[in-house]
């Protein structure tokens, strides 16, 4: 019998007819520091291809901590990298760190909670409202004359600090290390520009077109510094990587396939795909991963089941796959619209496509309905499911997963 993780500490054990075992796929075989703050520490006292964090500062230095959403263990990060600034005698004064509103909503820890008091108190905290222009500084325009806008703090600060956390290469809303500054701190309309639909086209030119603006603007912005992290299961991380920014993609691209990439496997009939973590990280958006993931490993016409602890009702992209009669009709309007869950909702409606989808979660059952998913209520119904299927796949930590099937 397998047992597949996921929520905060959740739990289910699966096995198929006549007691053969799924496969599983999507737990690192390494461990994760046991300090992480000396982690930290360590990449930043040996940053790649780059000086010292002591030798590009100044006392009087203005830093912004560009917070990228989701990161996991952000307030141990965070505290580890104000404490190498202070170090370096950097006043605590004049360094901010931003985060998103995003960040905020859906539960994620203060980042700053682990600083010592004295510290905290003088540390400047900003969340980032994509929607108000008084946040946002003009900086250049893009090539087709959009003008390039982000939050004033970037544009202030001496020294910008994106810490951000490393994806496959492969997830749709995915734009690479500078993607902790652009778009993440830009303005609604940008945001929208990133949220195409077109970016779950397979052979990616639309993605590839957006990337190469994200790496201009963080050269515009004057980014050469970027902190990454690998993400472990849940909400841990297994490795630090900090320095040159090239170097630092060069590297954690290395960490991060070694840690998640899946075999090649002949594609299963049912694939049951597990989103763990605590609150922060049962989002739709990475629903829309784990979908993602689950639709490279199943057959054609075969079935997919998100094992998760998402509380947070749809957003205006799944309500209009719910309102409207054609699946299809409601995707082209939200390719029009981009509302903030565009990409999901493009997700979902591509799985729909493939199989049929089951959905554990904490929502009714009647929203799951809505949105052409089955819903199961609990551990047991999964079981009963995957004693009906010949042979699966269970997905631990879906939106890491680097996927791949034997027929691609």
């Amino acid at each position: 019998m397998a047992i597949l993780r996921y929520g905060a500490d959740a739990s289910v054990r699966l096995d198929l007819a006549e007691g053969a075992l799924p496969i599983e796929f999507g737990t690192p075989p390494a461990e994760p520091p046991d300090d992480l703050s000396a982690a930290v520490a360590d990449a930043l006292d040996e940053p790649l291809e780059y000086p010292r964090l002591a030798r590009c500062t100044t006392p009087g230095d203005r830093v912004v901590l560009a917070l990228e959403q989701a990161v996991p263990q952000s307030a141990q990060i965070t505290a580890a990298v104000i404490e190498a600034l202070v170090r370096a005698a950097v006043d605590p004064d004049g360094i901010t760190v931003l985060r998103t509103r995003a960040d905020v909503d859906s539960g994620a820890e203060d980042p700053c909670r682990l600083l010592p008091q004295a510290v905290r108190e003088r540390i400047m905290m900003a969340i980032h409202d994509p929607s108000d222009r008084d946040m946002l500084a003009y900086l250049a325009a893009t090539d087709a004359g959009e003008p390039i806008l982000l939050h004033r703090a970037l544009h202030e600060a001496d020294l910008v600090l994106p810490i951000g956390c490393l994806h496959a290469e492969a997830t749709a809303d995915y734009f690479g290390v500078n993607g902790a500054v652009y778009p993440t701190f830009s303005g609604r309309k940008t945001l929208a520009r990133f949220r195409s639909p077109g970016l779950l086209e397979t052979r990616g030119k639309h993605k590839k077109k957006l990337i190469k603006e994200v790496d201009e603007v963080a050269w515009l912005l004057g980014v050469n510094f970027s902190i990454q992290v690998v993400p472990h299961t849940g909400s841990s991380v297994l490795h630090v990587v900090a320095g040159q920014i090239d170097a630092v993609h060069r590297r954690g691209r290395q960490l991060y396939d070694a840690a998640w990439s899946c075999p090649a496997r002949q594609p299963a009939n049912l694939v049951v795909a597990a989103i763990e973590g605590r609150r922060s990280q049962q989002t739709w958006r990475n629903v829309g991963r784990a979908l993602d993931a689950a639709a490279a490993l199943v057959e054609d016409g075969g079935s997919m089941a998100v094992c998760c602890e998402l509380s947070a009702l749809p957003g205006e992209g799944m309500q209009r796959l719910a309102a409207t009669g054609s699946r299809h009709s409601a995707l082209r309007a939200i390719g029009k619209h981009r509302p903030d869950d565009a990409l999901p909702a493009a997700q979902l409606g591509r799985a729909l496509d493939r199989g049929k989808v089951y959905f554990l979660s904490l929502l009714e059952a009647s929203v799951v309905e809505d949105l052409e998913m089955i819903h199961v209520g609990n551990g047991a119904e999964l079981a009963r499911l995957a004693r009906c299927h010949a042979s699966c796949i269970l997905l631990s930590n879906a939106p890491y997963a680097v996927t791949k099937s034997a027929k691609s």
